[in-house]
């Protein structure tokens, strides 16, 4: 297996544990399909009197980070949430991060921007790359299911 295939699958995995998660919450989860820019998942609650869009971010090393993109920076709203999945390993409940976008992309833009300050090992300017990381340092948003407001 490639190492692209297995990182589409992980992601893939990621957007089936979602959606899993909020049904057994009680909600109304659907995933998108692949061409929604930016939205795995529309969610809503049972009277769908509120629906919101979830982007999701997997990784496989069981972690609290993971990569996104510069349009992480530029695409957000309030009614828009990352779900951030950390598998475990096979037979282990994975780990949900719930974050508003808001959060996420004030968070990854002053993050790019304090490293870009800083040095290479060799001394020299690091380049600007469309890479972001997002990180939940203090797992403050750890199952944090109820900043989705559903």
């Amino acid at each position: 297996m490639t190492k692209k295939l297995e990182s589409q699958l992980v992601g893939v995995a990621g957007e089936y544990l979602v959606t899993g998660e909020l049904s057994l919450r009680g909600y109304i989860a659907s995933i998108t399909l692949r061409n929604s820019r930016g939205i795995d998942i529309i969610a809503s609650d049972s009277e769908a009197k509120k629906t919101i869009s979830i982007q999701v971010k997997t990784n496989s090393d069981g972690g609290n980070k993971w990569r996104l993109t510069i349009k992480s920076e530029e695409f957000y709203s309030k009614n828009h949430f990352y779900v951030f999945v950390a598998i475990k390993g096979l037979g282990t409940r994975p780990a949900f991060h719930i974050v508003p976008s808001e959060i996420v992309a004030k968070d990854i833009s002053k993050g790019h921007s304090d490293w870009l300050k800083g040095k290479k090992k060799d001394g020299s300017a690091r380049k600007d790359s469309n890479i972001r990381g997002f990180m939940d340092s203090e797992y403050k948003y750890l199952e944090a299911w109820n900043l989705l407001g559903l």
